[in-house]
C-alpha cells in the first residue's frame, strides 16, 4: 500500500502500540514511526528491539511534527495523556486512541485537543493476555475488527485515510456511537473477562482443590479461563471503571441465566438445559463463520 502518513506517533508501547509498529512498517504505511513510553525501562527496550524509528524521552515530542497520534495507553491515563500532548500537536493532525470503552475516552480526551486536531475515537478488537514492549507482531490485527465511534462533524476524508490504515494493517473497520460500542464490548469482552477472573478466583479459594490439580487437570476448561485473567490488570481495572454501566447491565442479565440454569440443574430440568446450550453452540458456529476464531481441535494449540 502507498504511505499513509508522513510521521506516526505511539504514545505508549505495549502490545498494540508495538503491533501497530510492526504493521505499518510491513505495509509501508508511514514514513517513519515515533514511540514514547512513560517507563524509562520500556524505552530502554524499545529501543534495544527496534521498536519504533525513533523512541524519544516525552510524550510532546513524540508527538511534534506527527500527523497521526495514537494514545496507546490505559483507558485511565487517556486525560492526562491527552492534556500532556495538546500543546505540541501540529494543525491538522489527527489524534486517535485504542481504548476498550469509548465514552469515557471521548470524555476524558476531547476537550484538551486544539482547534484544528482532528480526534476519531477507535477501538482494535486485538489482543493476547500478553503485555509490554515485547509482545507486538505485525498479524495482530489481521482479519479482525477495528470499530470507529467518530465525533459528529468528522472530516470524511481524514476518517477515509485513517480507514485505510487499519486495512492496510490487515483489519476490518466497521463505524457505531460511542454508547453502542460500549454495550456491544460489555458483552463480548468485557462481562467475560470479569467472568474469566472471577472463576480463576474461585479456584484459587478452593481449600478441597490443590494448587497442583487446579493446574494439572486444567485443560478441563479452567485453563481458557486463566488465559483471559493473565491480561494486563491496569488497563481492566481501568476498563470496569470507565464502563461501568453497560458491564453492571450485562453483569444483571448474566447472573439471571446463571439463577436460571441453577433452577433447572436443581429440578433435573434436563430439556432447558439442552435447549440452552444448543442455542449458546450456535453462537460458537456463527463466530467460526465469521472468520474470527478456527474450529480446529483445542482452538488449533499444538497437542502436547
Amino acid at each position: 500500500m502507498a504511505q499513509l502518513y508522513d510521521r506516526v506517533a505511539l504514545i505508549g508501547l505495549g502490545l498494540i502500540a508495538g503491533s501497530m509498529f510492526h504493521a505499518i512498517k510491513r505495509a509501508g504505511l508511514a514514513g517513519e514511526v515515533v514511540g514514547y513510553a512513560r517507563s524509562a525501562e520500556t524505552r530502554d527496550v524499545a529501543r534495544e528491539i527496534g521498536l519504533c524509528d525513533r523512541v524519544v524521552d516525552s510524550a510532546a515530542e513524540a508527538v511534534e511534527g506527527a500527523d497521526l497520534v495514537m494514545l496507546c495507553v490505559p483507558v485511565g491515563a487517556m486525560g492526562a495523556v491527552a492534556a500532556e500532548v495538546a500543546p505540541a500537536l501540529k494543525q491538522g493532525a489527527l489524534v486517535s486512541d485504542v481504548g476498550s470503552t469509548k465514552v469515557a475516552v471521548i470524555e476524558a480526551v476531547a476537550p484538551h485537543l486544539p482547534e484544528g486536531v482532528h480526534f476519531i475515537p477507535a477501538h482494535p478488537l486485538a489482543g493476547t493476555e500478553q503485555s509490554g514492549p515485547r509482545s507486538g507482531f505485525a498479524e495482530l490485527f489481521d482479519n479482525l475488527w477495528c470499530l470507529f465511534t467518530p465525533l459528529e462533524g468528522t472530516d470524511p476524508d481524514v476518517l477515509a485515510r485513517y480507514k485505510s490504515l487499519w486495512n492496510g494493517m490487515g483489519a476490518n473497520v466497521d463505524e457505531m456511537d460511542a454508547p453502542h460500542h460500549d454495550l456491544v464490548l460489555a458483552v463480548t469482552s468485557h462481562t467475560p473477562h470479569l467472568i474469566a477472573y472471577t472463576m480463576v478466583g474461585v479456584a484459587d479459594d478452593l481449600q478441597r482443590v490443590t494448587d497442583s490439580e487446579v493446574v494439572k487437570y486444567s485443560a478441563a476448561g479452567f485453563r481458557d479461563f486463566t488465559r483471559i485473567a493473565a491480561s494486563d490488570p491496569t488497563m481492566w481495572r481501568d476498563v470496569f471503571l470507565s464502563n461501568k454501566e453497560a458491564t453492571l447491565e450485562i453483569l444483571g442479565r448474566f447472573t439471571e441465566e446463571l439463577f436460571a440454569l441453577q433452577r433447572a440443574i436443581r429440578t433435573g430440568d434436563g430439556d432447558h438445559l439442552h435447549d440452552y446450550f444448543t442455542r449458546t453452540r450456535a453462537v460458537r458456529r456463527g463466530i467460526i463463520d465469521a472468520g474470527q476464531d478456527t474450529d480446529m481441535p483445542n482452538f488449533g494449540r499444538n497437542a502436547k
